[in-house]
């Protein structure tokens, strides 16, 4: 068993290195995905620090802000791409180690495009393919060619990482949490500890949230299970029981709080990999936005209230801003002892009704 987790994670990293190569020629998909890119940055639709971005011809609005804590340089990043009038890209890093903010920085920059590419390249595919009838579960078509794409390019962009020649991600990374708006469909990948939370209305009338992903921490038995299996580490320091980090098996590093991320080099071969959960959901009109956060905010603001302070926010432009100060209130009270982490969040809005 341990022999087959351990073949496990060297499966996935040895697809990153087999398929970088065949995702990064110049085919139809590449062609499509950069001409949506040029289209975004020329109207305006890409934002990479905090404000808002509004997409033509759509509902979607998302708003953006980010917080520099007490550790030193803000190694949180985000994006929101404007895709088109139908779809809407977000995204939000958050680096660790001593080249974290690069780290962060550049698989924010390759992202977006790598997974167009490639929704583009497999989609092309699926129609091609006299198996896949793109008409007869429509749902279900859809999350596989995401799902395929997400997956092609998250081993694409941390093979890339590694190969960097100006940045070192060997003791340092980043998580990544992104979701893709399609028409009323939304998908969700996670790599790491930010968390999206969706705010729904219940049948009595009142907004409640939704958690949509899950905290990738080595305290999960089955992440610390994948770990140990691979000959990695997992345990408390005396000064912080309670939060589990991922250990060489022979030295006192890198002791990291999460158990999925890019870059990390040190420690991938002993059960840290780069691979997301991927999940879909039907947006209705009863579903109001979804809030990405950094585990900044998470670590001192629970769901219900990340979900209160959004929607009482009478500017949708602002809501990111005030949950993110409201965070920064919490630390001091909640964590003095404790230096404040960097602290982030998208607030991505479906409608454009006022909120009830």
């Amino acid at each position: 068993m341990v022999e087959t987790m351990r073949q496990f994670s060297s499966m996935f990293n040895g697809l990153a290195r087999s398929i970088s190569g065949k995702i990064s020629g110049n085919g139809d998909g590449r062609e499509a995905a950069e001409a949506m890119a040029k289209n975004a940055k020329k109207n305006y639709l890409i934002l990479r620090s905090s404000g808002s971005v509004n997409v033509d011809g759509s509902n979607n609005l998302a708003s953006v802000f980010s917080k520099r804590g007490r550790k030193g340089v803000n190694q949180d990043c985000a994006i929101e791409f404007g895709c088109q009038a139908d779809m809407l890209f977000c995204g939000i890093f958050d680096g660790h180690g001593p080249w974290g903010h690069f780290v962060a920085k550049k698989v924010r920059e390759s992202m977006p495009s790598s997974l167009l590419c490639n929704w583009q390249e497999t989609l092309a595919q699926a129609s091609l393919d006299p198996e896949i009838d793109l008409e007869s579960d429509k749902k279900h078509q859809r999350f596989h060619i995401w799902k395929h794409s997400y997956l092609r390019t998250c081993a694409a962009v941390d093979h890339e990482l590694e190969q960097h020649r100006k940045i070192d991600s060997f003791y340092s990374g980043t998580t990544a949490l992104t979701i893709v708006r399609q028409g009323d469909l939304i998908y969700v990948a996670n790599i790491g500890d930010s968390r999206a939370v969706l705010a729904t209305t219940s049948d009595d009338g009142n907004l409640v949230p939704v958690q949509l992903t899950i905290d990738f921490k080595p305290n999960l038995p089955q992440e610390a299970e994948r770990i140990v299996q691979c000959k990695g580490r997992v345990f408390c320091l005396h000064d912080e029981p309670g939060v589990r980090r991922v250990w060489l098996p022979d030295e006192e590093s890198p002791g990291l709080a999460m158990s999925r991320a890019f870059g990390d080099y040190c420690i991938k071969d002993y059960g840290l990999f780069w691979v997301p959960e991927v999940t879909q959901r039907h947006i209705t009109s009863r579903d109001q936005f979804v809030v990405l956060a950094t585990d900044g905010v998470w670590d001192v603001v629970s769901n219900q209230e990340a979900v209160q302070i959004v929607s009482s926010t009478p500017d949708k432009q602002k809501a990111a801003k005030r949950l993110v100060e409201y965070a920064v209130r919490a630390w001091k009270k909640k964590r003095k002892d404790i230096a404040m982490d960097d602290i982030s969040a998208i607030c991505l809005f479906f409608h454009s009704s006022p909120l009830s």
